[in-house]
């Protein structure tokens, strides 16, 4: 399993995209709980989940970001339609 680029990531929905930040969240404290207990594990899945999960991250808050501009200017229009 090697780091996965943003394209696969971008092909997935807004539900899928929280889906997988969950789903990584759980592998990244699977991981560290193995860590603690001292059971066997490898060690470079640390860098593969949590660079898994910044790209998640950052392209759910960019999509998050323009739809919250798309709505701030939507509601900036119609309050200038008002006046």
């Amino acid at each position: 399993m090697g780091i996965s680029g943003f394209d696969d990531i971008k092909l997935l929905s807004n539900l899928e995209l929280s889906n997988e930040i969950i789903k990584t969240e759980k592998v990244l404290f699977d991981l560290r709980f193995k860590k603690a207990t001292r059971q066997s594990f490898k060690s470079h899945e640390f860098k593969i989940a949590k660079c898994r999960l910044a790209q998640l991250k950052t392209t759910l808050t960019s999509r998050l970001e323009i739809v919250e501009q798309k709505t701030s200017n939507a509601v900036a229009k119609l309050i200038d339609k008002d006046n």
